[in-house]
């Protein structure tokens, strides 16, 4: 795992579009696994880095506003379960920012804003709990909820700021972020250089910033039609995040690279150890030090790549976290099957 320490000049503490930058304005770093070679661009570069027949494989779920402010706590709404349960995050508020909340009782009751209740039901992890609402939550969020926002954003911005142009599912609890920087102009340009774009969902649940840990089970989809284009590919497979390199990586038949299609729960978790399959890079943000996807950038960069490139960034004053600048990890050459 890569180390770094990561000053908070080099975190993103508001939008682009705040900053005076267009949506597709940002940077983006180019490693480069073959060549080892490590670039920097503008993200709006992106369809002349790119070549026709390579295929760009997006998340469209959409962002829920997951946050719900209490008097002293925030719940951050993360997961539905089966049994129509669903796992949340207790907050402490703290002025404008939340911290980690270690309180809470199996079968606590706690109000909520419109006279809705939410009652906890176990611990589902040291951090998140199971609990049930006696009202359908998409609704309520929609009606009290905000957008899940952590300390290194100053305030609150609006639900549409959290929304990529990809987004047609509701369920996730923070944004897909790879996927911010694309605008629909950027969309049409890369198509009309003959790059295929294919969705798949993974609804992502809370984060954990204070300390990292291993994602949990979230649920997933891959269409027949997703599937058809990642194992046709002329070019090269780029997943546009993380979660889709999750997404796609579970689908893979054991033994054969293929990709089939899937949907349910993912517990897959990418490492130097079990490698990607479906994906020949991808393109993300930048990402904590000791971050759990770190372990998954290692597996397509390597671990000595990929901490020359977060030096790299650091050095070229890079921002970091889901309003700041991308990096893309793939090869420069088209594979060859």
């Amino acid at each position: 795992m890569i180390a770094f320490d990561l000053p908070r000049v080099r975190e993103a503490h508001e939008p682009p579009e705040a900053r005076g930058l267009a949506r597709d304005a940002v940077r983006l770093m180019v490693t480069g696994t073959d060549a080892g070679s490590v670039t920097h661009h503008t993200f709006t570069d992106l369809p002349d880095l790119l070549r026709p027949g390579d295929v760009l494989v997006v998340n469209d779920s959409a962002t829920l506003p997951a946050a719900v402010p209490l008097d002293r706590l925030a719940v951050h709404f993360s997961t539905e379960r089966q049994d129509g349960s669903w796992l949340v995050e207790l907050r402490r508020r703290s002025g404008s920012a939340t911290g980690p909340y270690a309180g809470g009782e199996p079968g606590e009751w706690l109000p909520l804003p419109g006279g809705a209740t939410l009652r906890l039901l176990e611990r589902e992890t040291p951090r998140l709990w199971r609990a049930t609402v006696d009202r359908d939550v998409p609704s309520y969020l929609r009606e009290y909820g905000l957008p899940i926002r952590y300390s290194y954003v100053e305030r609150d911005w609006p639900l549409s700021a959290y929304q990529t142009v990809f987004g047609v599912r509701p369920g996730s609890a923070e944004m897909p972020s790879a996927g911010r920087p694309f605008s629909h102009e950027l969309v049409t340009a890369l198509v009309s250089r003959g790059i295929v774009v294919a969705p798949i969902t993974l609804h992502t649940g809370v984060a954990s910033p204070e300390k990292d840990e291993p994602p949990y089970p979230e649920r997933f989809a891959v269409s027949p039609q997703t599937a058809r284009l990642v194992n046709q590919a002329e070019g090269r497979v780029i997943a546009v995040g993380t979660t889709v390199v999750r997404a796609l990586e579970t689908a893979v038949l054991s033994g054969t690279g293929e990709v089939r299609a899937a949907e349910g729960w993912t517990s897959h978790i990418v490492t130097p150890a079990v490698g990607v399959h479906a994906v020949d890079g991808l393109i993300t943000g930048l990402h904590e030090p000791r971050s759990s996807h770190l372990m998954m950038l290692s597996a397509i960069a390597g671990e000595e790549l990929l901490s020359r490139s977060y030096e790299e960034a650091l050095r070229e004053e890079y921002l970091w976290h889901e309003f700041g600048d991308l990096h893309m990890i793939t090869p420069h050459q088209i594979r060859i099957k």
